[in-house]
């Protein structure tokens, strides 16, 4: 267990140096979007890029953990809106909460953690989630986020945008040439791959001090005060359900005889057990839902996961 945490230490040290950065006005709240640009457009899809082009194709198109994991976060969602929507919310908050619940943070995280604990191998599976959750889970839940608009045409309208968001997200663009590069044997020329990997190595402490920084800067915007009924079991959900359902899952393809070995399920059940994707409080406050409330989910599943991370990592080796 103690050599897990000297893993994860300094990855959630560089999310509380961000954080206390921008709560002490170290960091100006007007610099974190040129921080998270940076991240978006420049550092994590040179990373991702790298990951998927010297990776073996066939670990990148792993149609049983998407299937897998595609199921669950489609439970996750179900059951959280079900269970938001027995009370007092309406659809656009219940939606985001789902989000929030079902979305790891695997990009700005995941991949660089698992990576320093389980090796190169594991940004395959990582990748392979990656697209799900931006291309599906996200676009469903953005469009569901519409239900109770002002018109018919609200979801409709909603999974255009979803869809537009996907489009101009440089992720899966990133991802996909990877891919195309691993499948061809493609390389690029030495200069340009050696800048590729300057910024690819940028990416891992600039997108954790930026989630810090995100985090703060939400919950000094937020002016609501939200009940802990309306946030505390969404974040169990997502550190505690969401794991468990996709190693139960995944156990039972195994069972079944579905191509999905052991190494790939326990990066799976690992990435399901991150905190929540930082990005959904951007999203929820484009939408107009209500930021606090997903910003008290990221920010407390960020600080019990310090915990729980190392733990469900214990439990799997």
């Amino acid at each position: 267990m103690l050599s897990i945490f000297l893993v994860t230490f300094p990855f959630f040290s560089l999310v509380l140096a961000g954080y206390v950065a921008a709560r002490r006005r170290m960091l100006p709240l007007d610099a974190i979007p040129g921080l998270n640009g940076f991240v978006l457009y420049f550092a994590l899809p040179c990373m991702l890029y790298r990951f998927g082009a010297n990776t073996p194709i066939e670990q990148l198109l792993n149609g049983s953990l998407v299937a897998v994991y595609l199921l669950c976060a489609m439970l996750v969602v179900g059951l959280t809106i079900w269970l938001t929507r027995k009370g007092r919310m309406d659809w656009n908050d219940a939606s985001f909460g789902a989000l929030v619940a079902a979305f790891p943070n695997t990009g700005f995280m995941g991949v660089p953690l698992l990576v320093a604990l389980l090796g190169a191998q594991a940004a395959g599976p990582a990748i392979v989630t990656i697209m799900v959750d931006m291309v599906i889970t996200s676009s469903l839940c953005i469009a569901l986020s519409q239900l109770d608009g002002a018109d018919e045409h609200g979801a409709a309208r909603a999974a255009r945008m979803a869809l537009k968001g996907v489009v101009l997200n440089p992720l899966p663009w990133a991802i996909a040439l990877g891919t195309l590069a691993s499948g061809v044997g493609f390389a690029l020329p030495t200069p340009l791959m050696a800048t590729v990997s300057l910024l690819a190595d940028a990416a891992s402490p600039v997108a954790l001090f930026t989630i810090g920084a995100v985090l703060a800067r939400s919950q000094m915007n937020s002016d609501s005060r939200t009940p802990m009924a309306d946030y505390v079991p969404v974040v169990l959900i997502k550190l505690v359900l969401h794991p468990v359902l996709v190693g139960s899952l995944g156990l039972a393809a195994i069972a079944l005889g579905l191509p999905l070995d052991r190494f790939t399920l326990t990066v799976a059940v690992l990435l399901a057990a991150l905190p929540s994707a930082s990005n959904v409080a951007l999203l929820a406050e484009r939408f107009g839902a209500d930021n606090g409330r997903i910003a008290r989910i990221i920010l407390l599943s960020t600080v019990l996961a310090f915990f729980s991370f190392p733990a469900a990592v214990a439990l799997l080796k």
